[in-house]
């Protein structure tokens, strides 16, 4: 017996030692794996890819081996390795991979865990690079569930879900849905304690190419270059992720034409490390290789370009599939290049195919659809095909339409300028094919659809913004709203006072700063506004020229000109460059049009600069500019308009600063031939929606005491240090101006007290504010008015000489010509009114000079939503900077934006007693029942029986609505 349990003390003594012999084995080659699984990870991060598939494939067979096929430990070796290999351009080979981790570690660790939303992320990411957006979709979206139902911090990886649910939708063309995502995921990571530099750089990244792909340059060239910058300090030169970031900033110097060394130096780095560290078949590769090839191209460097497109292409249908949406890519570059060269058989083919990939995804509306589309239109123009190319260019003007729609309701006015003008790049080509085929009734359709459309549509905006905000207030846009007014009169006030005491550095970015909360107050405002101003969109592409022409009356016309840069349709090697020239449109009420192209802008604009000249200095030779003026603008357009008088008028360039009354044919002035109503757009003509009665109250503001902010200058003691020196500022400035001026800058206008009263008798329910009680607080407070009437100084700063007795400011402040600040750039901030200052707060201080400007800026915040008229009875307030294609921005822009029906206001300096005798005509006028623009007609033909020279009788227009004035009349007797 004891022999026995010997044995069996022997035995299991034996057992023992081979267990623990086993064990230390297992535990080596778990020590091996994870050795290895740390070697893969780090060098996936280096981007080391090659090197990191050898060792994440080790790793996997290590824990296999011992751990067996369903451990948590298996999983993530799974996960790791199919990364790579999704990295590394391997789709194929890493979908299974993806998809075992993550059956896994639900299995193991439940459907909420962490590292299956890393699972959940990754498999989503394969999805969106192949296209299937519909897979993708709903897993991004359950990634970022489970990580923001997380309990603990975990921040870092809700900002990376953000981060990649807004690269699907940006992929999508859901750039509306990305930016918020974007700018929430870099705030999380920036607030994160320890969060690894370059997963910065991705949104950066991100966000910066969603800038870039709306046209904002700016603000996308500072966060590329940050991102560069961070890239750089993470990863070293030469990292995946610092190509990137240098193929980006190459693409965005591109997008501006900056054909030069830097650029083309970008792209070639970019490329070395991709072919480095990637290898030379990486879709990534594919994508520099694009990009060069286009650099190349844009120079006419084709033999350069060809070989460089050619190698992208064949890399992508290796590594993708030949119905992925990046061979599209690389289909419809190629075909552009050989269309550049003549070579329009090589291209057809590939064209076609690269439609047939684009339709096959989801979003119709993506922009290789677009381009494709366009070179699809622009190469059956080259082959005589009109009729086969105009259902394309109707389809990507559509196409078009619909991106504006979908990514710009979020948008400051500033950042959509930006997104129009690179769209204008497209919108051209319309015009461009409307000068080749000026005959055919479908070109002219398709041209003036886009003109209606795009014209003025930054105002357009703007002013449905504010009209949904003011008419559907919560407390919390109340909010914001009021905070964006108190931003813009502080911008507006620093940039009146210059910089006092601070440095110009100081001082411009603290201007900056200003600005930029602005924007994005803005842009907060839209993005509230939007689900309600969708409600009342615009008319389709299909539908706008039949909706405005059905908005005119029957005895009128529409005539839009339209300012453009005109080249070729079908580009021919050594093509003529682009040039400047006028079209204008014709529409009537029974829809039918008429086009002609007026010529190069540069005689139109040259002509209507002088006229207008002369015409504001009172030049007794100005006959023979209003002769030419109309021999090159409007003479040519006679015989379209048959017997049609009445002209609502749509100008841009220059001729939106020419009263067209002035213009002569030879025999009589125009004012004598025709009716015109200027808009900014046709598209005004359409029924506002009308979800109040309009206002019937009449204020009138004129004569302000310009002594009240000519006190002397408050000491130090008696105000805050900032207020002192702004008065200051200004003080010195007013001391430098001009002889007549230098005394007293704002002199009396004794005329505007007189035409306050004429009106006051004409409509004894008008309410007067004058003297010291015409304030700028008093404006800008005031309830909405059915007639607005400012009678005083106005400015549109640029250097003029100023009339004596005319109601023009001279130069003054920040916003004149001292060296000592540079102008504002922002034409609402140099445009604008002087009134009386508000009370001052105590008997022996004054208010700041400052107090009593206020600008064009400040004015857009108004709610005239209900507001019939506007007279802006002074000099220069129909002034402005003017852009090509969106109209005059100054006092104009601002008053149509705050809601104003129709504004009248003038085109140079008036004359303070003649302006009275105007405007006292004009209201007789509008009370007998006469059209707000035909009003102010017979009060300049009443006029001019007195006063011969148009300096006095043509100077203002009335831009907007012609109808009668409704429910303002004198009471009954």
């Amino acid at each position: 017996m004891r022999r026995w349990l010997g044995w069996m003390a022997v035995i299991m003594l034996c057992c023992t030692a081979g267990a623990a012999a086993g064990q230390a084995s297992a535990d080596a080659r778990l020590q091996e794996a994870q050795t290895a699984f740390d070697e893969a990870t780090k060098l996936k991060d280096a981007g080391s890819y090659s090197e990191a598939l050898a060792q994440a494939e080790q790793a996997l067979t290590l824990r296999e081996a011992v751990l067996g096929g369903t451990h948590p430990e298996v999983a993530n070796c799974l996960h790791l390795l199919g990364d790579i290999h999704r990295r590394r351009g391997d789709l194929a080979r890493a979908e299974p991979l993806l998809q075992r981790a993550l059956t896994l570690r639900e299995a193991a660790l439940g459907k909420d865990h962490l590292s299956v939303a890393s699972s959940v992320n990754n498999l989503a990411i394969l999805y969106s690079a192949q296209g299937l957006y519909e897979r993708a979709a709903p897993l991004f979206e359950r990634a970022l569930a489970i990580n923001e139902a997380a309990p603990g911090d975990n921040h870092a990886r809700i900002a990376a879900s953000l981060n990649n649910l807004a690269n699907h939708y940006e992929s999508m063309g859901l750039a509306g849905q990305a930016e918020p995502l974007l700018r929430r995921a870099l705030a999380l990571y920036e607030a994160t304690p320890g969060t690894p530099p370059f997963l910065v750089a991705y949104p950066l990244n991100n966000l910066a190419k969603l800038y870039l792909s709306q046209g904002a340059y700016g603000q996308a060239e500072s966060l590329f270059q940050r991102a560069l910058a961070v890239n750089e300090a993470a990863s070293g030169p030469n990292h995946p992720d610092v190509a990137i970031s240098l193929s980006n900033l190459a693409v965005l110097y591109a997008e501006q034409e900056l054909y030069d060394d830097r650029t083309q130096s970008l792209y070639q780095r970019s490329l070395a490390i991709r072919e480095a560290a990637l290898g030379p078949d990486h879709p990534d590769v594919a994508y520099s290789l694009n990009n060069l090839a286009s650099f190349y191209k844009k120079q006419g460097l084709y033999s350069r370009a060809r070989p460089l497109y050619q190698r992208a292409l064949a890399i992508r249908e290796a590594a993708l599939g030949p119905q992925h949406l990046d061979v599209a890519v690389s289909l419809n570059s190629l075909a552009a290049l050989y269309m550049e060269q003549g070579q329009y058989s090589r291209a057809e083919p590939l064209l076609h195919r690269t439609l047939a990939i684009s339709d096959a995804a989801p979003d119709k509306y993506n922009l290789n659809t677009q381009f494709a589309v366009l070179n699809l239109a622009i190469l059956r123009v080259a082959q005589r095909r009109l009729d086969d190319a105009l259902p394309l260019f109707t389809r990507a003007f559509a196409v078009m339409e619909q991106r504006l729609r979908r990514e710009a309701l979020g948008f400051s006015e500033s950042r959509l300028v930006s997104f129009l003008q690179h769209l204008r790049v497209i919108e051209q080509l319309f015009y461009a094919l409307l000068r080749e085929h000026p005959k055919d009734a479908r070109v002219r359709r398709l041209a003036l659809g886009a003109v209606l459309l795009l014209k003025g549509r930054s105002v357009e905006e703007t002013a449905n913004i504010s009209r949904t905000l003011h008419r559907s207030l919560g407390t919390e846009e109340r909010g914001t709203l009021e905070r964006l007014r108190g931003l813009r009169t502080q911008l507006a006030t620093l940039s009146h006072a210059g910089p006092g005491s601070l440095a110009p550095a100081d001082y411009q970015q603290r201007l900056q700063t200003l600005i930029a909360e602005g924007d994005a107050l803005e842009a907060d405002l839209a993005r509230r506004s939007a689900p309600l101003r969708a409600l009342t969109a615009l008319p389709s592409t299909a539908e706008i020229v039949d909706r405005v022409a059905a908005s005119l009356p029957q005895d009128s016309a529409l005539v839009e000109f339209i300012a453009y840069k005109d080249s070729p349709v079908a580009s021919k090697p050594g093509k003529t460059p682009s040039q400047l020239r006028y079209l204008a449109l014709v529409l009537f009420p029974d829809g039918s049009t008429q086009a002609l192209d007026l010529g190069p802008a540069a005689a139109i604009d040259a002509a209507a600069t002088r006229l207008r000249d002369e015409l504001a200095r009172r030049d007794a030779r100005f006959l023979p500019s209003a002769q030419a003026l109309h021999r090159l603008a409007f003479q040519p357009l006679r015989p379209l308009l048959g017997t049609t008088r009445r002209i609502f008028l749509s100008p841009d360039g220059q001729l939106g600063l020419v009263p067209f009354a002035a213009l002569h044919d030879g025999r009589r002035f125009l004012l004598d031939s025709f009716d015109f109503t200027y808009l900014t757009s046709g598209k005004e003509l359409l029924p506002r929606p009308q979800e109040l009665p309009p206002a019937t109250s009449v204020f009138v503001l004129a004569d302000p005491d310009f002594n009240a902010s000519r006190r002397t200058a408050p000491t130090a003691s008696a105000v805050p240090p900032e207020l002192a020196e702004r008065s200051a500022a200004l003080e010195r400035f007013f001391s430098t101006r001009s002889a007549d001026l230098a005394t007293t800058p704002w002199l009396p206008l004794p005329g505007t007290r007189k035409e306050a009263e004429s009106i006051q008798r004409l409509l004894p329910q008008a309410q007067l504010f004058l003297g010291p009680e015409a304030t700028k607080e008093r404006l800008l407070q005031l309830a909405t008015p059915g007639i607005l009437h400012l009678a005083t100084h106005g400015f549109f700063l640029e250097d003029a000489p100023v009339p004596k007795n005319s109601r023009a400011v001279s130069h003054f402040g920040a916003l004149g010509d001292n060296a000592f600040v540079p102008r504002p750039p922002d034409p609402l901030l140099r445009s604008g009114l002087i009134l009386s200052s508000a009370r001052a707060p105590a008997p022996d201080v004054s208010p700041p000079p400052d107090a009593a400007l206020v600008t064009a800026l400040e004015l857009a915040g108004l709610n005239l939503w209900g507001t019939q008229l506007v007279i802006l009875s002074a000099c220069d307030t129909g002034r402005g900077d003017v852009k090509l294609g969106q109209g005059v921005y100054g006092l104009r822009r601002a008053l149509v934006v705050a809601g104003a029906e129709t504004v009248v206001m003038s085109l140079w300096k008036v004359n303070d007693e003649t302006t009275q005798a105007l405007m006292e005509r004009y209201y007789r006028n509008l009370l007998e029942g006469q059209g707000r623009a035909t009003a102010l007609r017979e009060a300049m033909r009443s006029l001019r029986l007195s006063e011969v020279h148009p300096h006095y009788w043509a100077p203002f227009i009335a831009v907007g609505s012609d109808a009668p004035l409704r429910a303002i009349a004198p009471p009954s007797p």
